[in-house]
């Protein structure tokens, strides 16, 4: 909704979100204990037609590039995290030529770090993503709503409606039920 239709509303958890990611968004570094940390880095990767940026990049001494990705609240494991920091790795073994085989997902609430394994399951979701992605965007359509849990703290609930968009489809499927023409 926010790239197709321009649309786009704050709530609490936005809110949270962009308040975390002031830490993070100035673009400089600092080196502590020798490793070198990299705030608000662009990434790109034209293989993969993506384009982003990454919260902290962390470059060891050791040649281990670890991306950190900020979020808000609670250490939880998110799907939709992991792919994100996913993409982060992958636009940056790109952009230099290294392997990024972990990353971290760094939880402002409890001041945690999650680590992440950048499989290759997680690698070709990344893909496959970005390919849905794109063929939504070219189309100019929406999939419909899902519905589901994630619906409950979302800023768009009230611009997309999952819930009338679910009465809907369930009163078509009692009228089709109720009202089927006989064979």
């Amino acid at each position: 909704m926010i790239h197709l239709e321009q649309a786009f509303a704050n709530n609490i958890h936005t809110a949270r979100g962009q308040a975390v990611h002031h830490l993070v968004d100035t673009p400089g570094y600092e080196i502590k204990s020798g490793v070198r940390v990299e705030r608000a880095l662009p990434l790109w990767s034209d293989r993969l037609n993506l384009v982003g940026k990454a919260d902290l990049v962390e470059f060891h001494p050791d040649g281990r590039i670890y991306p950190v990705e900020f979020k808000h609240g609670a250490k939880r494991q998110k799907n939709w995290d992991d792919l994100q920091l996913a993409a982060q790795a992958m636009c940056l073994e790109d952009m230099l030529g290294r392997p990024v085989t972990h990353g971290a997902i760094f939880h402002a609430s409890s001041h945690r770090r999650r680590e992440v394994e950048i499989t290759a399951t997680l690698r070709d979701l990344v893909i496959d993503t970005a390919a849905a992605i794109r063929t939504m965007l070219a189309s100019g359509k929406l999939p419909p709503p899902v519905n589901d849990a994630r619906c409950k703290e979302c800023s768009l609930k009230e611009i997309c409606q999952p819930q009338a968009i679910a009465d809907r489809d369930q009163q078509r499927l009692l009228y089709q039920h109720l009202f089927k023409p006989e064979d």
